[in-house]
């Protein structure tokens, strides 16, 4: 990568701070409503289940990892490499739905709804507006992966695989926000 470039596109780039400001505009109404309810907030963190929380963050963490891979490998011209890690990162990535489906169903039969409180409220509103980016995000995999199979990128052009890869670091990054406010630090 050559010194001082920013990886992926300037569209990307704007897309990924709109992704900041919507996230942080709802971090805000978090801290809000936890500031008018702090002790509901106290009591219902507790009724998580915290083992969803930590392998969905460990899916996030992973799939992020074999994206990075694969920007590498494909800078060095490892094309094979390349691919396969980036198969890998949508392997791992389309866990994580799954677990956010799990985690859900889990909850909804424990009584953990919407209607639970205003920390559900929150909970439901903030994570699942991270799934819906989170969806993205996959969707972006499958198309970088279909161009990438088709031999678009090169060590010289893969302006497309850096732009998914920032995008879903950031995807990521947002959940490393999340997962502490509700299931480690209320």
């Amino acid at each position: 990568m050559d010194k001082g470039r920013i990886p992926g596109n300037k569209g990307i780039w704007v897309g990924i701070c709109c992704e900041f400001v919507e996230f942080l505009l709802l971090f805000a109404v978090y801290f809000v409503a936890r500031a008018h309810f702090p002790q509901e907030f106290t009591a219902s963190a507790g009724r998580l289940h915290l083992w969803s929380g930590i392998w969905i963050t460990v899916a996030m963490v992973s799939s992020s990892f074999c994206i990075a891979a694969a920007v590498v490998t494909i800078r060095n011209s490892q094309r094979r490499a390349s691919l396969a890690c980036l198969v890998l990162g949508l392997l791992i990535a389309l866990s994580y739905p799954l677990l956010k489906w799990h985690e859900i169903q889990w909850n909804l039969a424990h009584g953990i709804n919407g209607e639970a409180g205003i920390f559900f409220t929150v909970y439901y509103y903030l994570t699942i507006n991270h799934m819906v980016h989170a969806f993205w995000g996959i969707l972006g995999m499958l198309w970088v992966l279909t161009r990438h199979s088709f031999g678009i990128y090169s060590a010289e052009n893969h302006d497309g695989l850096e732009a998914l890869a920032s995008y879903w670091h950031a995807t990521d990054l947002i959940w490393l926000v999340i997962f502490p406010f509700f299931y480690v630090l209320v």
